[in-house]
């Protein structure tokens, strides 16, 4: 009686163990590197949540989220990286060129899911968009193709300009391609762009004051996490100023800045945030095509327009996806 009681005591035991060694698994980790600081990121944040939450992954709930931010201190990416990497994540989220440049660095095994505005196969991060290869994927903005654009949107507002002011981000590794593609732009305008490298706020102070002393008629500013991160600061500056800027995001309009013409950064973090999610779900980053944001959004400002004394055309007013009065 006691050998049977006893085999019934182990098969019970047998059934029940893999149900409680399933419970017992640890958490999955997602590692989030930005070049940017959490004070001016908490829609994007918003946004990857949101689309790790598509998947079925909701923060403290079934899934963790490890923040790493160098608050536009590129130097700092390397170490953020790979203290990441000591961390076992299970996916890095490196939402720029530089944070995935430094995952990649940091680790061939872990999944990385990256977004950037440059070419990821140009910057070596992939092989191909359609079969990166590899433990990377992510979201291509490829925001360096629409500087032809952004300069044509500039000359329709102030037509007769043909000094136009671009500020970089020296510390980007984009800045370079992104500087060629602007100046290769402006000659088809007939126009003269002067550069300014802005990588911290007593740069950028400055580099207003020289613009507004070497009379260039408007500024064109690129997409970069630290100049991105300041749009109230940016359109402050265009006011004192009195000089028509175009910025990317709609932030900078919403802050009282001219006008923005760009890809929709918030949903791009969304893709990143869906990407993650599929990697903990069980998809290798070789399956996962890049995907190209395509989403692009022009946003204007009446009312600043109307005290920078600019007429703006109705052509242009028309196409706009949203017009702040």
């Amino acid at each position: 009686m006691r050998r049977r009681e006893f085999i019934k005591l182990i098969a019970g035991s047998t059934a029940v163990w893999p149900f409680a060694a399933r419970g017992q698994q640890p958490t999955p980790i997602v590692g989030f590197l930005s070049s940017r600081s959490p004070d001016d990121s908490a829609h994007l944040v918003a946004a990857f949540r949101e689309g790790l939450g598509e998947t079925g992954f909701i923060e403290g709930r079934n899934v963790a989220i490890e923040y790493r931010w160098a608050e536009g201190h590129y130097d700092r990416l390397p170490t953020l990286a790979a203290d990441l990497v000591a961390r076992q994540v299970s996916v890095i989220a490196a939402t720029a060129i530089a944070p995935a440049r430094a995952a990649k660095e940091a680790t061939t095994k872990i999944p990385i899911i990256f977004q950037t505005g440059a070419d990821p196969v140009q910057f070596g991060l992939v092989n191909s968009l359609s079969r990166p290869e590899g433990n990377l994927t992510g979201v291509a903005m490829l925001t360096n193709t629409l500087a032809p654009k952004q300069l044509e949107l500039l000359h329709e507002v102030v037509p007769t300009v043909t000094l136009v002011a671009l500020l970089v981000n020296p510390k980007n590794p984009i800045s370079e391609t992104d500087k060629q593609n602007v100046e290769s732009a402006a000659k088809t305008l007939g126009q003269q762009i002067i550069v300014f490298d802005v990588s911290n706020d007593s740069e950028l102070e400055a580099a207003f004051s020289a613009i507004a002393s070497q009379h260039a008629g408007s500024v064109l500013v690129q997409s970069d996490p630290f100049l991105n991160s300041r749009p109230d600061k940016i359109a402050t500056l265009g006011a004192r100023y009195v000089v028509p800027v175009l910025h990317q995001g709609r932030e900078f309009p919403a802050a009282g800045g001219l006008m923005s013409y760009a890809i929709d950064f918030t949903d791009s973090h969304r893709q990143v945030g869906i990407y993650a999610g599929k990697i903990l779900n069980g998809a290798k980053p070789a399956d996962l095509p890049v995907q190209q944001a395509v989403k692009v959004q022009l946003v204007v400002n009446l009312k600043t327009a109307k005290a920078l004394g600019l007429a703006l055309p109705l052509s242009l007013l028309g196409r706009a996806d949203e017009v702040i009065e």
